[in-house]
């Protein structure tokens, strides 16, 4: 016996998009501006949200948008092959980055994860923008430059060390000088993460604004 389910237009994007512009405001601000500064607690601290916002809401919105288009064919739209393909494998790739931030492993094989990343990227760019739906596009437009920032930062690529006097000790003499990186790609990956994180929010609220209430806002 053949089921059938009715055609649905309630897409569960705005899950993905919130859970990932959270991530982004959160990694953003300490990149960009260093703070909070990273350290042991910091970083188990951000590898945990890492893992539960951006990873487990893509990945839920991307698992159910394959078995929708898929299996029950209760949406129809082609562009949202391309959107479940983005948040499954964005989800799962930040179960990964959360969880390496919350043990503090290398980050050099993030660097490699980045150029597979940035196509996917530059994928959503062409499909989007063919299908007119020119909010997402802007998205991805901002995902590539996350990852090629991704990439430079992971191998500090172009850090410069600089030194800086600490606070005089209790007896009054000043501190040993210690090294600082100054890592350009760190700070181009931050400023990323903040514009496009606030472009998510903007996609959240437009879509659940125009799904819920009839409006006509430009959305994903």
């Amino acid at each position: 016996m053949d089921v059938s389910f009715a055609t649905t237009a309630f897409a569960p994007v705005v899950l993905g998009f919130f859970g990932l512009g959270t991530g982004y405001l959160i990694y953003g601000p300490q990149e960009l501006f260093r703070f909070p500064g990273r350290s042991p607690a910091v970083d188990r601290a951000t590898g945990v949200w890492g893992i539960w916002m951006p990873g487990f809401c893509q990945f839920v919105t991307g698992v159910y948008l394959f078995v929708a288009l898929t299996l029950f064919q209760s949406l129809k739209d082609p562009a949202l092959y391309t959107a479940a393909l983005a948040f499954s494998a964005y989800g799962i790739h930040w179960f990964a980055l959360g969880w390496n931030r919350y043990q503090g492993n290398d980050v050099r094989p993030t660097g490699f994860m980045a150029i597979p990343f940035t196509i996917i990227s530059v994928l959503g760019i062409i499909v989007f923008f063919d299908a007119s739906v020119w909010p997402v596009g802007l998205l991805f437009i901002g995902l590539t430059g996350v990852y090629v920032s991704e990439f430079l930062a992971s191998f500090e690529i172009g850090v410069r060390t600089r030194t800086r006097t600490p606070a005089p000790t209790p007896s009054g003499e000043g501190g040993a000088q210690a090294p600082e990186p100054n890592n350009p790609g760190e700070r181009m990956l931050g400023f990323f993460h903040i514009v496009t994180g606030l472009w998510l929010m903007y996609l959240m609220f437009a879509t659940t604004l125009d799904i819920s209430l009839g409006w006509t806002l430009p959305h994903g």
